[in-house]
């Protein structure tokens, strides 16, 4: 008896393991036109509570479609073309303030720290390496136009690119308007006897999945807008760059705010030469902390994700390694149902007889005893 339930597992279990083999390896060969397709499912994805949530106020699920997919266009055009340029004039303000940053760290932060600390500190000599960074940078400008002068040279290879691009938004709107059917048609294909634990398993997914991407998401922009915000009052020429970077790095706990403060410090420094300012500077991140802590993290996040930094960072670049930048895309999503996964394990493991089972020593007193 024992035997055939055995051999039932075998045969009910080997044909999932093999689809899923199967389908790794159909993604890992359909990789470069699966790109657009991914982002636009992280997309539609993003935006489906926002169209769930407009319908109750009697929209038609087309109508709030079309107006969630208008914002989601509105912000990528900002962001091509507003954020970007500004960005990059900060990177180009960096790169020429080099040597002014670099002398102040040898002519007055080494000094400092040698007087106070007693320990010899010498910067190795960088005039070479700062000349190299800037005339890299100088010619940075034309990478773009290189890589559009090499793409215009292919035709296939453009007709590629724009393809892609005008694939991207016509799959995020059948997607957003369908997704609740998508779902409900997956969630008819589950055999009876696995629908029940599979369904339960796929709404942890989806909590985890949303709290992350979408919460922390949030909580990230919230965080480089405060940044930003605080020390463009200060009057910091930075603020943009240290505040994107503070903010994106966020996604780690405390290494957005060391490198922030820590960047942001040495900006303030270099620009300012007092201490007034960088008073204010702290003061802007122990207020975006504060922020975090109080209000931002619980509020849009919450105690669901259960995703620790690091398998994160693992996650995303293992992602990239196996399957390029449709893997970056996938890491995240893969990630969060493969930890689901593991807590589902986990809890059926302690409560398996390989687990709660007695060694024998201890049964053989309890024999003992008994007699």
């Amino acid at each position: 008896m024992t035997t055939k339930q055995h051999s039932s597992w075998d045969w009910d279990h080997w044909p999932w393991v093999l689809f899923i083999l199967l389908s790794g390896w159909v993604i890992w060969l359909l990789a470069p036109i699966l790109t657009p397709f991914a982002v636009s499912a992280l997309l539609a994805y993003l935006g489906d509570p926002l169209v769930d949530r407009l319908e109750k106020y009697k929209l038609s699920r087309t109508l709030a479609v079309i107006i969630v997919f208008a914002l989601m266009t509105l912000v990528m055009v900002v962001l091509l073309l507003v954020f970007i340029p500004l960005l990059e004039n900060q990177i180009s303000y960096l790169v020429q303030r080099l040597p002014v940053y670099a002398s102040w760290l040898s002519e007055t932060a080494l000094p400092w720290v040698t007087a106070r600390l007693n320990i010899d500190l010498t910067l190795p000599e960088s005039d070479a390496i700062l000349g190299l960074i800037q005339q890299h940078w100088q010619s940075a400008g034309g990478v773009a136009k290189t890589i559009l002068d090499s793409i215009s040279k292919s035709g296939l290879v453009l007709v590629g690119w724009l393809a892609n691009l005008a694939l991207i938004p016509v799959v995020t709107f059948y997607l957003l308007r369908d997704w609740d059917v998508l779902i409900e048609n997956i969630h008819g294909l589950i055999p009876n006897a696995m629908r029940s634990t599979v369904s339960q398993l796929a709404r942890e997914s989806d909590q985890v999945l949303g709290a992350f991407i979408r919460g922390q998401l949030l909580v990230m922009l919230a965080l480089g807008a405060i940044y930003v915000v605080g020390l463009w009052l200060i009057g910091l020429k930075l603020a943009l760059l240290i505040g994107v970077i503070a903010g994106l790095l966020s996604i780690v706990p405390y290494l957005g705010t060391i490198i922030g403060i820590v960047a942001a410090l040495v900006a303030a420094m270099v620009q300012f030469g007092d201490w007034q300012h960088t008073a204010l500077v702290g003061m802007v991140f122990v207020i975006g902390q504060s922020l975090e802590g109080m209000l931002l993290t619980p509020l849009l996040v919450g105690d669901r994700i259960g995703m620790h930094p690091v398998a994160v960072i693992f996650a995303v670049m293992a992602g990239g390694v196996l399957f390029g930048f449709l893997g970056v895309l996938l890491a995240l999503p893969v990630a969060a149902v493969i930890m689901v996964l593991l807590r589902h394990a986990h809890k059926r493991y302690l409560a398996s007889k390989l687990y709660t089972a007695e060694a024998p020593e201890e049964a053989e007193k309890k024999i003992i005893t008994s007699d």
